[in-house]
């Protein structure tokens, strides 16, 4: 097979031709499925209340007797289908300005909840939890979602696009108090109308789902439509929240001032001390529609980039920490394939370090059926570059019952330069293909523009463009995805991430996902029959690389413990000179194999981890690789966790191997207060990081911040490098 795909080279696209046509098939022969899940009552009444309750979680309000609660619950996981095993209860109440849901979670064995996190934004998918979302728009496509654990933890996160984005970063003003007793865990959830944004009239209906989690059962309940081919952010087959009326939610400004002062050394510049002020100011324009506005932007609270090791000739990716960029973040969404149009990163990052942001103003939020997002950013000149803005529009129009049309412009000016981005895209979005499987058919295309004065060759046109289209089926039994991409030789999105470029692009996926009824205790099979990507070279038609995955053995059991074996088969024809760890790869073909297989157990366990063990080759060199972490939950309070891995590199006339360790700890003193420490040292930047963080919440919406920074040069000698800690205080004010 290997002879075939180096001399055939494989006519552009074909396979990907062929498998689309043969999974079409398949699908057609796939058993309609009858419509999702309803369980009666699908619809949960809100009572209105005169005055705000006690949020202590005890229940004891006469409000809570007079609600009427649903208690219907089915098993999404794992007996699909079957009754809750252990009772939950819900009921809602209102007053003009907030919402309160009372849960009654009751467990025949409230000794055994799994609840080992208790910071805020907690990793709620390891713990016993309970999970709300509102669809505030009835229109199936986007969700509120909050969640909660035994020991008051509390998560938020926003749905968009029908479950397919997924933003936890965002966040919003809530609370929760929770109460554990003998008959299992309670809680009331308080959450301001103003906290959310719904249209504006006179009587509201909203989409509304639940889901309990109890995971020593490895068991998830849902209200609604409980069909294992959605996962609970599949607000389509939610249920109904109703009653609720003239609602008040009359906070339209906030006003988020901060204050902070710090003091940094460096072996090279020695120490220098600073002090900063500035702030946000949020306005609701409408019910429906927020303007943030940021000035003296800073970020000295972030959590330290991990330090990664590139294996590959492409650029390294590194995800946003920043809180302002990270809660709007899925409305400015247009990706091709590796290449994203707009990638926040490059607003305050540049190669010579961070750039400070004068200001900036976003807009986000719905009019009527569009879903809004801009975006503009002025930053700071530096090392010698004049001042610099950064803009992005990104509007989504809603067509049909769950598809989209939507446009976005990204530009960057300053002095002498500017880069311009235009694109368009469509995707059809459908949770009743064959009955009530999921569909999402699309395509984009986007065209940059560029502009600077100093560039002799800046008349020179063509190749500035970029496009793709693709059908994808995400459901239980069978999931594949298929498409095809270019990005030209000239396309170029300042303000976004583009690792590659000059190439044609096809790729499918298909898997196969059976369920045994008893067998060993697995719960079920992903088989990946195989995983195609092929590129060629969009400016001369060359092949230039192909990967071939497939996963004969990959089976997670009821335990959530999970098992996988991989086999890869590669070719890359790099067409210049490359470095990998500082050793030379000449242009050429290279052909190699790579056999991985891994062991990991359930993260809900008190102790937990993984093992992960590679072998085959790596361009010229043979390569070995191991993996391994550990995760120990102390108590409600403490989390330690730790990671190791090696790779062991086999060139002709060398031989390199590469260490990188991690390690963490997290104490949370309460849902509002938490401590954390990482730590990370690689032998390849022979250097040790450490990043300390302590965080206080007062009071809902405020933060309090003490950071401490340091790297250390380990290259054969210890050196302290760089330190910096600085605290940060923000005060929120709302009217």
């Amino acid at each position: 097979m290997m002879n075939y795909f180096s001399e055939q080279k494989l006519n552009e696209f074909s396979i990907t031709h062929r498998v689309v046509s043969v999974l079409i098939f398949l699908l057609l022969l796939s058993p309609v499925a009858s419509e999702a899940q309803v369980s009666q009552p699908n619809t949960i009444y809100a009572h209105k209340i005169d005055a705000p309750i006690k949020l202590d979680g005890i229940l004891n309000e006469a409000c809570w007797s007079e609600a009427r609660r649903i208690s219907n619950f089915q098993q999404h996981e794992l007996d699909n289908g079957a009754p809750a095993s252990e009772r939950t209860e819900v009921a809602v109440v209102y007053t003009p300005d907030k919402l309160f849901i009372g849960v009654w979670c009751y467990d025949s064995e409230p000794d055994k909840l799994t609840a080992k996190q208790m910071k805020h934004d907690f990793m709620y998918w390891l713990d016993d939890n309970f999970e709300i979302i509102f669809d505030t728009y009835s229109d199936k496509r986007n969700g509120y979602v909050f969640v909660i654990n035994p020991n008051g933890a509390k998560s938020d996160v926003l749905v968009t696009d029908g479950g397919k984005g997924f933003n936890r970063d965002w966040n919003t003003v809530w609370d929760a108090e929770v109460m554990v007793s003998d008959s299992g865990w309670f809680a009331e959830i308080e959450i301001p109308f103003s906290s959310l944004k719904y249209p504006d009239t006179k009587i509201q209906n909203w989409g509304i789902n639940f889901e309990r989690n109890i995971r020593r059962k490895q068991e998830s309940v849902f209200w609604q439509g409980w069909s294992r081919d959605y996962e609970f952010e599949h607000v389509s087959h939610a249920g109904t929240l109703a009653g609720l009326e003239n609602l008040q939610g009359d906070e339209t400004l906030e006003f988020k001032p901060y204050i902070s002062g710090g003091i940094s050394y460096s072996s090279e510049k020695g120490s220098d001390k600073s002090i900063k002020a500035g702030g946000d100011i949020n306005y609701l324009v409408t019910p429906t529609l927020k303007m943030n506005m940021t000035f003296f932007t800073d970020f000295a609270q972030v959590e330290s980039d991990r330090a990664q090791i590139n294996f590959s000739r492409f650029n390294l990716y590194y995800p946003e920490k920043r809180q302002f960029f990270l809660e709007g973040q899925n409305r400015f969404k247009f990706d091709i394939g590796g290449a994203n149009i707009f990638y926040s990163r490059k607003i305050g990052y540049s190669d010579s370090g961070q750039t400070p942001i004068i200001g900036g103003v976003r807009l986000s939020g719905t009019a009527g059926n569009t879903n809004i997002g801009v975006l503009s950013m002025q930053t700071e000149g530096i090392n010698g570059m004049p001042t610099a803005n950064h803009s992005v529009v990104r509007l989504r129009h809603n067509v049909l019952k769950q598809s989209n049309v939507g446009v976005i412009i990204t530009a960057e000016n300053r002095t002498g330069h500017y880069n311009y981005v235009g694109g368009v895209d469509a995707t059809y979005i459908t949770s009743e293909f064959l009955g009530d499987k999921r569909l999402y058919i699309g395509g984009m295309i986007a065209q940059s523009t560029t502009y600077d004065k100093d560039d002799t060759d800046q008349n020179e046109s063509g190749g500035e463009n970029a496009y793709k289209v693709f059908v994808e089926y995400p459901n239980e039994l069978y999931y594949f995805r298929a498409g095809v991409e270019t990005v030209q030789e000239n396309f170029n999105p300042e303000i976004g991430f583009l690792p590659r470029k000059n190439y044609n692009h096809g790729y499918f996926k298909f898997e196969w996902r059976p369920r045994p009824d008893s067998l060993l205790g697995i719960k079920r099979f992903d088989i990946k029959f195989l995983q195609a990507d092929i590129y060629y070279n969009d400016k001369t038609g060359e092949y230039e690389s192909m990967r071939l995955e497939f996963s004969p053995f990959d089976f997670r059991l009821n335990s959530g413990d999970n098992f996988w074996f991989d086999i890869t088969y590669q070719e890359d024809n790099p067409p210049y000179a490359i470095q990998i760890l500082r050793h030379n790869i000449v242009p050429g073909e290279y052909q190699y194999m790579t056999y991985d297989i891994g062991f990991s157990t359930f993260k809900g366990r008190k102790i937990s981890g993984h093992i992960f063990l590679s072998a085959g080759q790596l361009y010229d060199a043979d390569r070995l690789a191991a993996s391994a972490s550990l995760n120990m939950s102390i108590n409600k309070h403490l989390l330690l966790s730790a990671d190791y891995s090696r790779n062991f590199l086999s060139f002709e006339n060398t031989d390199v191997v590469t260490d990188d360790i991690g390690g963490r700890i997290e104490y949370a003193f309460n849902p509002k207060t938490n401590f954390s420490f990482f730590g990370q040292w690689n032998s390849y930047h022979e250097r040790i990081l450490m990043n300390w963080r302590f965080h206080w919440i007062p009071v809902i919406g405020s933060d309090f911040y003490l950071v401490l920074n340091q790297t250390v040069g380990a290259d054969g000698v210890i050196k302290l490098e760089n330190t910096m800690l600085m605290s940060k205080f923000v005060w929120r004010f709302a009217m």
